[in-house]
């Protein structure tokens, strides 16, 4: 069964159901036939056997024979005895009268004579308390086996009939309704791999077929959208780590371009272990980001150490076009409900943004706002227009000024900040200001 296919299998269930429901009531309605002309049959031999016994006359203790209405009857037979003696006695074959004798001592009885297809039935003559003799009708059973084997020839060809009907019209209702569902499971699979974003469009889920769609949309969607975290996640691992990786490549081959005293190696080996860690923190975020998107255990770190080792980590930025970072210490201790290296990653772009738009300084202040800790990194560059608030946040979009400082970024900072934040459930936006730009870092509490 397992080799065959759905359709071929339902049909198979469904032609032996009705196989079974057919033989079922061909077998009742034979059993009921049967039933009811074997009681026709001995209904009518009973009352032929009362209009004979109606007939009779008994005459000083002796009975006489009268006309019966069947005595013309070619199918009727009726024997009459009164003490031994035959009165009236019908052409019948041997067999019927050997069985007629046996039915003359006794109580009234049927009795059936299966080699000539006869019925018998026996009543007994009373008169005045006194038993004269007995009479018997007989009946031909051949009208009604013909009408039984009619019946059963007729009942079989009828559910046959039947059973090929139903089964033609199975195949076809099953093939009917399971086609759509093939076509869809073959698109969703093509769709899958060539282009995620078609849909079924069937409306809401109301039966089978179209909470079937429901189900492939969103597994479309849900394919589609990890391919787009997949896509957004290597791009921002490339941003991360193109920075320390070029850092490491440039060091080691100034090292090797030329020999230098003991003392410069170490220094350049002091920034390849710098650029190194950078590496290792930036994956480590990644890392964690990853896990706690898949459900993972979440941390805790002081918000006011998150916000110093950020700006540690942009001061080379910082000091590279002479901004000031200042962190403001909080009125009261916070912490965040996130690893440390996490909220570093997320505070630090946002940080480094503001490091290469300002003019001289950049200040990070630090408050709670019910459950969330709340970072502000306010600067005094040029700010960003109201109709950029929304596009910066989107991977490989720089805003206008970005042009003017010769800033080449790749526009990938400010998302992953973030794509990282809201997957701690926390948020990165834009707040509106008169000058300079001011952006908002909200990470859940600890």
């Amino acid at each position: 069964m397992r080799r065959l296919g759905l359709r071929r299998r339902l049909f198979l269930v469904v032609v032996a159901t009705v196989v079974v429901a057919i033989a079922a009531f061909v077998a009742a309605f034979n059993l009921v036939l049967g039933a009811t002309l074997d009681g026709n049959a001995r209904s009518l031999v009973h009352s032929r056997a009362e209009a004979q016994l109606t007939s009779l006359r008994v005459d000083h203790g002796r009975l006489t024979v009268g006309d019966t209405p069947d005595e013309r009857s070619t199918d009727a037979y009726v024997w009459v005895y009164s003490r031994g003696r035959m009165l009236q006695q019908p052409r019948a074959a041997d067999e019927v009268q050997r069985a007629v004798l046996t039915l003359l001592q006794g109580r009234a009885r049927y009795a059936t004579v299966s080699s000539a297809d006869t019925l018998l039935y026996a009543a007994p003559v009373i008169s005045d308390g006194r038993r004269l003799g007995t009479t018997v009708a007989g009946i031909s059973l051949a009208p009604y086996e013909e009408t039984r084997s009619t019946a059963l020839l007729a009942s079989l060809v009828f559910g046959g009939t039947v059973l090929v009907l139903v089964g033609l019209l199975a195949w076809w209702l099953l093939g009917a309704s399971l086609r759509p569902m093939v076509q869809m499971t073959r698109q969703a699979a093509a769709w899958s791999e060539h282009d995620l974003d078609h849909r079924f469009t069937l409306g809401p889920p109301q039966d089978e077929l179209t909470e079937l769609a429901g189900t492939l949309n969103g597994l479309l969607d849900r394919l589609a959208a990890s391919l787009r975290h997949e896509r957004r996640f290597s791009a921002e691992l490339s941003h991360e780590l193109r920075t320390p990786l070029a850092g490491l490549l440039a060091e080691s081959e100034v090292a090797l371009m030329r020999e230098r005293r003991p003392g410069e190696y170490r220094q350049t080996l002091e920034l390849i272990r710098e650029r190194a860690g950078q590496l290792s923190r930036t994956l480590d975020a990644l890392v964690a980001a990853a896990r706690f998107q898949a459900g993972g255990v979440r941390g805790t770190a002081d918000a006011e150490s998150v916000a110093s080792d950020a700006a540690a980590a942009c001061a080379a930025v910082a000091d590279e076009r002479r901004i000031g970072v200042e962190v403001t210490r909080p009125s009261a201790p916070a912490r965040v409900g996130v690893d440390a290296e996490l909220a570093e990653r997320i505070l630090q772009p946002v940080l480094e943004n503001a490091c290469r738009y300002a003019s001289s300084r950049v200040r990070v202040t630090i408050s709670r706002s019910d459950s969330t800790v709340v970072y502000t990194v306010a600067d005094d560059g040029p700010g960003v227009s109201f109709e950029e608030r929304v596009r910066i946040f989107e991977p490989g979009v720089r805003g206008a000024a970005a042009g003017t400082n010769g800033h080449r970024g790749a526009g990938l900072g400010l998302a992953l900040a973030r794509r990282l934040a809201q997957s701690v459930e926390g948020e990165v936006d834009v707040a509106a200001t008169g000058n300079g730009g001011r952006f908002v870092v909200r990470l859940p509490m600890g």
